[in-house]
């Protein structure tokens, strides 16, 4: 009932126009589901909600709006629909109206020519660029670990591919003159905290990052305007990186020449300095900013618990990423990871997207399997194949298993 009541509270605000649309009234009735569903791990259970622009999705929390996508809509498509694209606010004060012709980016700091840039103009005055890249969560998985960690207790669902068209940042940086002394870039966007003590959610990228050729300021999703809970009406966009660089509502750009010592880089969003990104449980240990995604694989059409059939061939398909080298191999396996096979590479859509590949196994009546699926990425890295462990529950990359039975 508390997060109906929550739930509510938030869509009764909302009246963002969007290309012409303004969602209504009658957009908020369909947030009234009432379907479950129950995640593979402990206290698993999560109500399903339709929130404007969205179909329904798995409610992680209400206040700040955190939503996951359901995992068979993996199996759809390369391209996660806007609709069914996995939400993250970190702070529970986010617009819910957004007017475009008076949106304005600010860019200062260490710039030659300060600037003030409408939506408009940063349609009209840079060439744009379109790029497909994978968004995920930091925490993305967070409810497997072992022992069980603070935070959000994601499933497989905190990610999601798409399409991200806007305009480069270094394009826009160029624009206005970066100078010489300058060393990092800080973004934050029109969400705020409730409380006066919250620190707002800013983000850094050091230059070197933020002046690569592949960060957007997107404006457009899979063809679409952003959906405002994804954003709109213009969010970064850092391919290869977690989603919390990815910096909604973006609306301050600020050039600095010292690293960013605010809440969300100097404590939060950090992980074990080890290579491995993991430490034991109970110790601590030097920690560094998040950075890169790890390379990961999934089986999308097949469920933990699936009947298969009794006798014959069963085809296998599943999406794999990384950090943006590319994927170089999927290895499949039937028998937990006793033997493996190739799996077949479907076409190259993007070094930073999802890939597809496929496979198939032979089935006997009334047997059971352990379907698993292993990663290399072009540089070479693997997935694990045993769970490492950080206190964040971040970066989780392991081997995962799927157990199916054929009918007897």
């Amino acid at each position: 009932m508390m997060k109906s009541m929550a739930r509510r509270a938030f869509l009764t605000g909302i009246g963002a126009t969007i290309g012409g649309l303004a969602l209504s009234r009658a957009d908020v009735a369909s947030g009234d589901a009432s379907q479950t569903v129950e995640l593979p791990f402990a206290n698993g259970g999560r109500s399903l909600a339709a929130y404007p622009q969205k179909r329904p999705l798995i409610v992680l929390t209400s206040r700040p709006v955190q939503l996951e996508t359901p995992f068979e809509i993996f199996n759809d498509g390369l391209l996660t629909p806007n609709d069914a694209f996995f939400v993250r606010w970190h702070l529970a004060g986010v617009p819910t109206s957004v007017d475009p012709t008076k949106y304005a980016l600010t860019v200062r700091g260490l710039v030659d020519k300060p600037a003030t840039i409408s939506l408009a103009d940063l349609k009209a005055d840079f060439e744009p660029s379109e790029i497909t890249a994978v968004c995920e969560c930091a925490g993305n998985s967070r409810g497997f670990f072992q022992p069980r960690v603070a935070g959000g207790q994601w499933a497989n669902g905190a990610m999601g591919n798409a399409r991200w068209r806007g305009v480069r940042l270094n394009d826009v940086l160029a624009r206005v003159g970066v100078a010489a002394t300058a060393k990092t870039v800080r973004f934050s966007g029109m969400d705020g905290p409730v409380l006066p003590a919250t620190p707002k959610f800013r983000k850094s990228l050091d230059l070197d990052v933020a002046d690569g050729q592949d960060v957007l300021l997107a404006y457009e999703m899979n063809g679409e305007p952003l959906p405002l809970l994804n954003g709109y009406p213009v969010r970064l966009v850092v391919p290869g990186w977690f989603a919390t660089y990815w910096v909604k509502m973006l609306n301050d750009i600020e050039v600095r020449d010292t690293p960013d010592d605010n809440f969300w880089m100097t404590t939060a969003y950090r992980v074990p300095a080890a290579p491995c990104g993991c430490q034991d449980p109970g110790t601590k240990v030097p920690t560094v900013p998040i950075s890169r995604l790890a390379v990961r694989s999934f089986i999308t059409n097949l469920a933990p618990g699936s009947s298969v059939d009794r006798q014959g061939k069963v085809a296998v398909q599943g999406i794999a990423f990384d950090s943006g080298s590319g994927i170089a191999k999927v290895m499949f396996s039937s028998d937990r990871g006793a033997s493996w096979s190739p799996a077949t590479l479907g076409a190259d859509e993007g070094r930073y997207g999802f890939r597809q590949w496929s496979a198939s196994f032979a089935t006997e009546p009334g047997k059971q399997y352990g379907l698993q699926c292993a990663a290399t990425s072009v540089d070479g890295s693997t997935q694990l194949a045993a769970p490492t462990w950080n206190a964040s529950g971040y970066m989780r990359n392991v081997i995962e298993t799927v157990d199916v039975e054929a009918a007897s």
